[in-house]
């Protein structure tokens, strides 16, 4: 189920054991048969006020790669006593999904939860599911949320590899944690409880987490770390105990490789093992005889991906002695920049400002946000790159998880953080016992739903579904087994809203037996046991006098204008605007083609629209040579065969799959449209599949009955099921329509929002947004993944 893009390395002058053992036997299956996935969320703004919509773009992650484990993301809002105010479901393709919910009017100002996550994740430790808080600001509450500045701090030391051995110089990373805000600036020095006049070593703090400091303990000695704030507010943390013996594990993290060496004092033993992990993979595995305290040993990185390295020192009794966490080439960040070129700037309240994206083939889609340069970031404090790899596998609280990956990070304050945590993944002594996780919950396959049929005659049969959407697009046949208890199970459906489905046993049966259909959802929203975590705010009594935050008072006039704009865009039935457009050929797909046959990586021919034409009496599929990239024919028995990529490439027509030899069966003169898919779509099967030439024809399949007809049909019954929530429409204010002009004052945070921003292979993508009122600069936001899952990342403020 998980994707391997680490390979297991290990060095020559180590003597190297290639039989595996308990450790790694246990770990292998682990890795094989429970992956790990995490989400992030992408906000359009970072806080809100009651009334409004909140939209998101959602990326689950299998390790470091988009994950196909799971189909469905379920969304949750809660209030800060974990009372429940919404829930939602939306589909995810390739790991990929968006939605939106909506903030009700009634909601008083305060810190509310966003809880995101799959049932798969269910399986394991809730603290790695996503919980967001958000403050929702509403000015006609009686308390009003403050920064929490005045909640108190604490600090923990941690030793490196969790030992401290008399004579061993030993690194320690001091950490700070709080309910509310913790400090900025704050030192910290080390004594001798005998000589506390005398400073051993001091430090001052990396950031608002984690400090540092080395000491070489004597024996017999008791120290002490004071860490004090800009407020000088003490605090007083006795160190460790000194042990006499012991193992300690140093490691360095550098560009080429990762430098570890072990020191020991009177623990000898005949060999020690050392196993390196990223994600839950074995990464390094090396067996060392005749320990030395002036070895230090090397591990390349070439063969590495970015993440959370584990080294894990063992005895030769298997025993875990110890372990440090470290980052792989923290100054060397595998992230593909887009070239980003601003084609016209214009500061004038309203005026057009567009940039190009220049062109890569690589990338089929982007994620775009462009900002008030002024507003408040979500991803300024948790980006896609932290959940990546940092917060989406470490559950403590961090602060701005975000700054150890912008461009000026600190890699040292990154290496003291990861002193101080532990890998909650899994741990080595459950994993040796033979412990797994218990498996409850199993992914499903988009929309799926179990029921039972009573009145069937004996033995088994089909059951004819036949679907009729709220938004009359037609009707589709579905054809669902029986088993001889009439149990049946109806799944892989992907439709929004509520969808009627008109049921009958099929053949010489559905007439003489009626019968009646009892179905409910596979799926379910799973209670939340956990306690919520601290936010960073806290309410106050609001004075009678009080003044709104500037970025309140926009909100409240953007809810405003917001509204305005809706209604405009709606009663003006005529009004199209340009950035919001659908082409003829996207109508036609989302005519033809279903959302199982929708990928991020698709080239669509369409022969109703355009006036090209395939060549009467010709093979469909030469029509698509030289004129798709990577695609060629290749004759296997008689039949023309596709390549695509160098693989051979499955055939749908109208989403069923054929043999290519019954390309020739069809009527060139029918079809309506040829799409060749070239990354994950979910319509190939269990687990999707890869690439794929869809074929429609002017017809598509559908059944053309009206609702009042399929009534009439003898013995025919139906129930109504609900599917995916309803994305609420993100309308980006285009003013080159007159009827948007001064509608109402301009003060939107968001300026453009588009989760999937369509590319093209050959040229630069554009994107057009307008300016509000008052914005100066502008903070612009591009997300996208290529075929390997390589991330792109491009956040920055301009001009």
């Amino acid at each position: 189920m998980s994707k391997k893009l680490i390979f297991l390395v290990a060095l020559g002058f180590i003597s190297y054991s290639n039989a595996q053992n308990k450790a790694e036997q246990a770990l292998q299956n682990f890795e094989q048969k429970y992956p790990q996935e995490k989400i992030h969320l992408l906000f359009n703004k970072s806080s809100y006020i009651a009334g409004e919509n909140l939209w998101f773009k959602s990326f689950v992650f299998d390790g470091y790669n988009r994950s196909t484990i799971s189909s469905n993301l379920f969304v949750e809002l809660y209030d800060r006593n974990k009372t429940p105010i919404s829930k939602a479901i939306f589909p995810l393709y390739n790991g990929e999904g968006s939605g939106s919910l909506s903030l009700p009017e009634t909601l008083k100002e305060d810190v509310y939860y966003i809880r995101a996550y799959t049932t798969w994740m269910a399986n394991f430790n809730e603290d790695f599911q996503l919980i967001q808080p958000i403050a929702v600001y509403n000015p006609s509450s009686n308390e009003k949320l403050v920064s929490d500045i005045t909640s108190p701090w604490t600090a923990k030391v941690f030793p490196e590899s969790g030992t401290f051995i008399d004579g061993i110089n030993t690194k320690f990373a001091v950490r700070l944690q709080s309910s509310g805000i913790t400090p900025s600036d704050w030192n910290g020095y080390v004594i001798d409880s005998e000589n506390p006049d005398i400073k051993i070593a001091s430090f001052k703090g990396f950031d608002q987490n984690v400090g540092a400091f080395s000491l070489t303990p004597k024996s017999g000695r008791k120290y002490q770390l004071i860490v004090q704030d800009d407020k000088g507010i003490k605090q007083s943390i006795d160190l460790p105990t000194i042990s006499a013996s012991g193992i300690n594990l140093q490691v360095k993290s550098e560009t080429n490789a990762i430098t570890y060496s072990i020191k020991s004092k009177n623990y000898q033993h005949s060999s020690y093992k050392v196993l390196g992990t990223i994600n839950n993979q074995l990464v390094y595995k090396a067996q060392i005889h005749n320990l030395t305290n002036e070895a230090v040993y090397s591990i390349p990185t070439d063969k590495l991906v970015n993440g959370i390295l584990q080294l894990t020192v063992f005895d030769d009794k298997e025993q875990v002695v110890a372990k440090r966490l470290c980052f792989v080439q923290p100054e060397s960040l595998k992230v593909n920049e887009p070239s980003v070129q601003y084609v016209s700037v214009n500061e004038t309240p309203h005026e057009a400002n567009t940039f190009t994206i220049a062109k890569n083939p690589g990338y089929s889609s982007y994620s775009v946000v462009v900002l008030d340069g002024e507003s408040q970031n979500a991803e300024e404090e948790r980006s896609l790159l932290s959940t990546l790899w940092l917060t989406g596998d470490i559950t403590s609280k961090i602060y701005t998880p975000a700054q150890y990956f912008s461009k000026n990070h600190n890699a040292e304050a990154l290496d003291a953080l990861l002193i101080s945590e532990k890998w909650k993944r899994f741990d080595w002594n459950t994993l040796i016992s033979g412990s797994y996780p218990a498996i409850k919950y199993t992914p499903e396959s988009y929309l799926s739903y179990k029921g039972k049929i009573s009145g069937q005659p004996s033995g088994s049969s089909d059951l004819n579904f036949i679907s009729k959407t709220d938004q009359d697009n037609g009707t589709k046949l579905y054809q669902v087994p029986i088993d001889a208890s009439g149990n049946f199970i109806f799944n892989n459906l992907i439709f929004e809203g509520t969808i009627k489905f008109f049921y009958q046993l099929s053949g010489k049966q559905k007439t003489s037996h009626p019968v009646n259909v009892y179905i409910q959802p596979s799926y379910t929203f799973i209670p939340y046991k956990s306690n919520l975590p601290a936010s960073g705010f806290q309410l106050i009594e609001r004075p009678s006098n009080d003044s709104l935050p500037t970025e309140v008072a926009k909100a409240i006039e953007t809810k405003i204008f917001q509204k305005l704009l809706n209604e405009k865009i709606n009663t003006i039935e005529e009004v199209i605007l340009k950035g919001q457009r659908k082409d003829d050929k996207r109508k036609l797909n989302q005519q033809l083609s279903s959302s199982l046959f929708r990928s991020n990586n698709e080239e669509i021919f369409d022969f109703v629209n355009d006036n090209k034409a395939l060549v009467a009496g010709g093979n469909i599929l030469q029509f698509l040579e030289g004129r798709v990239a990577g695609f060629r024919l290749q004759m296997q028995n008689g039949s023309y065969v596709p390549i695509l990529r160098g693989s051979v490439t499955p055939i749908f027509l109208n989403e069923m799959k054929i043999e290519p030899s019954q390309i020739t069966n069809i009527s060139v003169g029918e079809v309506a449209m040829i799409k060749v898919i070239r990354d994950y779509f979910p319509g190939a099967g269990p687990g999707g599949g890869g690439q794929a030439i869809a074929i429609y024809t002017r017809q598509g399949g559908d059944i053309k009955l009206s609702e009042e007809e399929l009534k009439l049909l003898p013995g025919l019954k139906y129930i109504t099921l609900n599917g995916y929530n309803k994305e609420a429409v993100f309308n980006n204010a285009v003013y080159e329509n007159g009827s948007l002009k001064d509608i109402a004052k301009d003060t939107r945070t968001t300026l453009y929002w588009n989760p999937y921003l369509e590319t093209k292979a050959n040229e630069p993508t554009t994107v057009k947004f307008y300016n509000n009122d008052d914005a100066k600069r502008h903070t612009l936001l591009v997300i996208g993944f290529d075929e390997n899952d390589t991330p792109l990342y491009y956040h920055e403020t301009r001009p």
